[in-house]
């Protein structure tokens, strides 16, 4: 009996505690539930069709391998030879490594050596035609290419743009290893993307990371611009990543997991010279369009708005821009103000633009800022039309405006050579007349044409000294010179001569205007 008392007691119990366990945990559920419903939730925030983004699978599952493959028989290694003799001349010669990383084995002027300098480019045709930075290159008397799978190649510059620092070069192959041009508007920040390359002469090198920022055009206030040559002013729409690059990887590949080429990598910042966890690569709608030019006139073909601008996320003002007016619309949400026209044909003021204006949109793409402007002028040629959305006051207005070059037409400028623009042909100077003059470089004019030299009152039997502070020996010097600053922007090209007429003791100083030069 009392056996049976226990067995009920001790079914009784265990029933009791279900009962309590199931409704405890019902209740708790309910409260649960209750809490996650809009109607009770304290926070204010409407949760009820959160879920959250699959983000550990999408980046488990990310797969590089394909691009990695594509992109390493594309990117080739590149070796810039300036020659002891080029030295000597009085070249300056800059380390391609310092322009944009700072000092790597060394750098400057060093007489009587040899100057080799190494790189990255990317074929973009089966035939041979490479992309790479200018910097690469710049001043190399040789230039040799070496493919993924060792083969050796001599390259010619077929041209190059300092101030987009791209260059084209041309090798004799067949059948060559091709990278896809991808759209680099279509990036997006957190995107993934790699950087090939061959940095510290390691060939083949792939990095992978995200891109951090587009459009950025602030290196230069963000890093001691002592350290920075200024032509990196002028390039003012990079994509800034976190693949790691080192000196080495500039020209190389920026490619999508596509395998498709959206950048050229141009640049790192750091104090050091090395990768410190940001990169910035040229987009290749913007290179795309310069090696373009390049390759069918010889030249960048520059479009431009005919405007002086200011940047409202500058500080700096003059005198002439209205503080009120300029710090209401710094509040904004940003633009390119017009504080005047270039010129008295300038595309804008015919289309109806006004100075005080503040520029916002392009095609439809915001401009918050002057690179961003820049970015949009270099994608067109002369002759596009383009439609520029001003904000005037509380009022915004569109206008369509026919670009132009910057000698105020919409005719395409072809490649002209220093010779033909100088009008003249030069000679060496003998011995005995080096010894006569008390001089020991220098070139004289022998017969003048209609140029530039005849234009600035230089006459036959003038001997030219330096042009720009470079000391000219021969006639390639100063052709050298003169081809340097027809990449430059056109408020730069002053091309300043030093020189003197035999049985004159006394050195004139010329400057001559190649700011146009049809």
């Amino acid at each position: 009996m009392k056996t049976w008392k226990l067995i009920i007691s001790f079914a009784l119990v265990s029933f009791l505690s279900a009962l309590v366990t199931t409704i405890t945990y019902s209740h708790m559920n309910s409260v649960r539930s209750t809490a996650q419903t809009p109607a009770n939730n304290t926070t204010g925030f409407d949760r009820t069709n959160l879920k959250l983004a699959a983000y550990a699978e999408a980046a488990e599952n990310t797969d590089f391998t394909f691009a990695a493959e594509q992109s390493v028989n594309a990117v080739v290694h590149i070796k810039s030879i300036v020659k002891p003799a080029q030295n000597n001349r009085g070249r300056q010669y800059i380390d391609p490594f310092e322009f944009f990383f700072g000092p790597f084995g060394g750098g400057g002027i060093i007489p009587n050596s040899q100057r080799v300098g190494f790189g990255s480019g990317v074929i973009i045709s089966d035939d041979g035609y490479i992309i790479t930075n200018n910097h690469v290159i710049d001043g190399a008397d040789e230039i040799e290419v070496t493919t993924n799978d060792n083969k050796t190649f001599k390259a010619k510059l077929v041209g190059s743009d300092a101030a987009t620092d791209i260059a084209l070069l041309k090798v004799d192959g067949k059948m060559l290893h091709v990278l896809p041009f991808g759209d680099s508007d279509n990036l997006k920040v957190g995107q993934w993307v790699l950087a090939v390359g061959n940095p510290l002469n390691l060939t083949s090198t792939v990095t992978a990371g995200i891109v951090s920022a587009v459009g950025r055009g602030d290196l230069t206030t963000n890093y001691s611009r002592s350290r920075l040559n200024m032509q990196q002013e002028k390039i003012e729409s990079y994509i800034q990543t976190d693949a790691a690059v080192n000196p080495g990887n500039s020209g190389g590949a920026l490619v999508n997991t596509r395998g498709e080429l959206v950048g050229i990598n141009a640049a790192l910042v750091s104090e050091t010279g090395s990768y410190i966890g940001y990169s910035f690569a040229i987009p290749i709608n913007i290179a795309k369009k310069v090696v373009s030019d390049i390759r069918e006139y010889g030249v960048v073909q520059r479009a431009i708005l005919g405007i002086e601008t200011r940047d409202l996320s500058m500080q700096e003002m003059d005198g002439q821009d209205n503080p009120q007016i300029y710090e209401k619309l710094k509040e904004t949400e940003g633009g390119v103000y017009i504080k005047s026209f270039s010129s008295s044909n300038s595309p804008a003021q015919k289309a109806g633009i006004q100075v005080g204006d503040v520029i916002t949109d392009v095609n439809s793409s915001k401009i918050k800022n002057l690179g961003e402007l820049k970015a949009q002028l270099r994608r067109h040629s002369p002759g596009d039309k383009v439609e520029v959305r001003v904000r005037r006051g509380k009022s915004t207005k569109q206008y369509t405006v026919e670009l132009t070059n910057d000698q105020g037409t919409t005719e395409a400028i072809k490649y002209r050579s220093p010779s033909d623009i100088l009008g003249a042909t030069f000679k060496a100077l003998s011995r005995e007349k080096k010894i006569q003059l008390g001089i020991n470089f220098g070139i004289e004019v022998a017969n003048l044409k209609n140029g530039k030299l005849k234009e600035a009152g230089i006459k036959g039997g003038f001997i030219i000294l330096t042009a720009n502070e470079t000391r000219i020996t021969t006639e390639s010097d100063l052709y050298q010179t003169v081809e340097t600053l027809l990449k430059e922007a056109p408020d730069e090209r002053g091309l300043f001569i030093k020189g003197l007429y035999p049985g004159e003791r006394r050195v004139q100083y010329i400057a001559i205007d190649l700011s146009t030069y049809e």
